[in-house]
């Protein structure tokens, strides 16, 4: 399976500003989640982590394109561990132990 995400780089405010000129409503989930989150009574972590590439992107130039670049950017020979196939692969395997 592989994980597209189409829109990761239209900016949420160009979204929102073509959802008001077209007088669209976006739905809202159903679920608990959403409405406790709604009246404020929890923080989402997506909103938080929003907010923190926000900040970033002050200091630093491009860095929400740059941390999707780098899940792109991947040298399995360095990573420490990682799932594929239902099998878990450590860089230790690679070793005589």
């Amino acid at each position: 399976m592989e994980l597209i995400r189409p829109l990761y780089f239209v900016k949420e405010e160009d979204i929102i500003k073509w959802r008001d000129k077209n007088s669209l409503e976006f739905i809202e989930c159903a679920c608990k989640f959403t409405e406790d989150y709604a009246n404020k009574k929890k923080s989402s972590k997506r909103e938080e982590i929003k907010a923190l590439i926000k900040k970033l992107c002050e200091d630093y130039e491009n860095v929400d394109v740059n941390i999707f670049n780098s899940v792109q950017n991947v040298n399995l020979d360095t990573i420490i561990s990682y799932h594929k196939n239902g099998e878990t692969h450590h860089f230790l395997d690679n070793y005589k132990l």
